[in-house]
């Protein structure tokens, strides 16, 4: 009289067979924003940059990643050598070219 009949609720699962996949829907959906707003554009910078590296050729006027601004005199296969004024040489590695400016921008 005072305890009720105890039943085992199994309507909800097998009234809903796509709830796990709806629970894992929000998730999903970060990570394919993620892609298109950060993973996807970092990509693209990168592979403009490798190719921008790779036609880098002697007398373009660049812009290293310390700010020195200057005219490639050498370039070799992992190092280039930028002349920053009359006579004065540094050798740098081809990686830390961020721009590479038009001919005319460095004057002497």
């Amino acid at each position: 009289m005072f305890i009720s009949n105890a039943f085992a609720q199994t309507a909800g699962a097998a009234a809903d067979p796509m709830g796990g996949f709806v629970q894992m829907l929000p998730i999903v959906g970060l990570f394919v924003v993620m892609y298109f707003v950060m993973i996807r554009p970092q990509m693209k910078r990168q592979k403009e940059h490798k190719a921008m590296v790779e036609a880098l050729a002697k007398g373009d006027e660049v812009i290293t990643a310390g700010g020195m601004l200057g005219k490639v005199s050498k370039i070799g296969e992992q190092y280039l050598t930028v002349e920053i004024a009359s006579g004065v040489e540094i050798q740098v590695q081809r990686s830390s070219v961020v721009q590479v400016l038009p001919k005319g921008t460095v004057s002497k």
